[in-house]
């Protein structure tokens, strides 16, 4: 009776931990962080939120980004220039809020350009597409990591298919493509961000360090931020 009971018990501790083979204390600490990234993940999106409405909503500083081309060209590298000091400085509080925050309102201010750009119904449709697919990967990715299933083998895919569409947007700057292409490539961008969506949630069960919380907020929302702007692109391509 005694050892029915002691197997039972481990059985119960095994169902309740992130994957197999997970110690008690571990698995505390790990869903502590876990926490703790979606909390930052959280915050990044309601100032992406705020901002992009601003920039929607203020017509002089809307009409001032789409106005001047070599401003919005400076916005669009500004965050790849702070994801250096970002990533050197993600241990040291506060510089690393202060970057952190910085990143995420010059994000914030493109996507605020690419929705004044689009009827406000494709926006619409777009953020409610991308919380029900970034729901539904997030749970599906708990429950496989839970099974013991494990993503890191889409790491060396995901980053080629992603110079792919790199090079390949950097080409439509000089040779526009029409609404069925522009659709198209969007299609293949969701694609690609939901495996990212996949493996940096996987990452942040299983890989990331306890220390690596910035870096793993910024990872889960610039796959989110990608996934809505390419969503948005295939309604749009859709709707042209």
């Amino acid at each position: 009776m005694y050892g029915f009971t002691s197997v039972s018990s481990k059985g119960d501790l095994e169902e309740g931990t992130l994957y197999p083979g997970l110690s008690y204390g571990e698995n505390e600490l790990r869903w502590g962080f876990i926490r703790k990234v979606y909390g930052i993940l959280a915050a990044q999106i309601l100032l992406t939120t705020l901002v992009s409405s601003f920039t929607v909503l203020y017509t002089p500083l809307n009409l001032l980004l789409r106005g001047n081309s070599g401003l919005l060209l400076f916005l669009i590298f500004l965050p790849f220039i702070l994801l250096w000091p970002l990533h050197v400085y993600q241990q040291r509080h506060p510089l690393n809020l202060i970057f952190l925050g910085l990143f995420t309102v010059s994000m914030s201010l493109t996507v605020g350009v690419s929705c004044a750009k689009t009827d406000g119904r494709i926006v619409l449709e777009a953020l409610i597409l991308t919380s029900a697919v970034v729901s539904s990967l997030t749970g599906y990715t708990f429950w496989a990591s839970k099974k013991g299933k494990d993503f890191s083998y889409l790491g060396p895919i995901l980053f080629s298919s992603l110079i792919i569409l790199i090079l390949t947007g950097f080409i439509q700057t000089f040779f526009p493509l029409g609404s069925t292409s522009v659709a198209v490539y969007g299609g293949l961008s969701a694609i690609i961000f939901s495996g990212y969506i996949v493996y940096d949630t996987d990452n942040l069960i299983k890989r990331f360090t306890y220390d690596d919380y910035i870096w793993a907020s910024v990872a889960l929302y610039l796959d989110i931020l990608n996934l809505f702007i390419a969503i948005m692109e295939i309604l749009r391509g859709s709707d042209g």
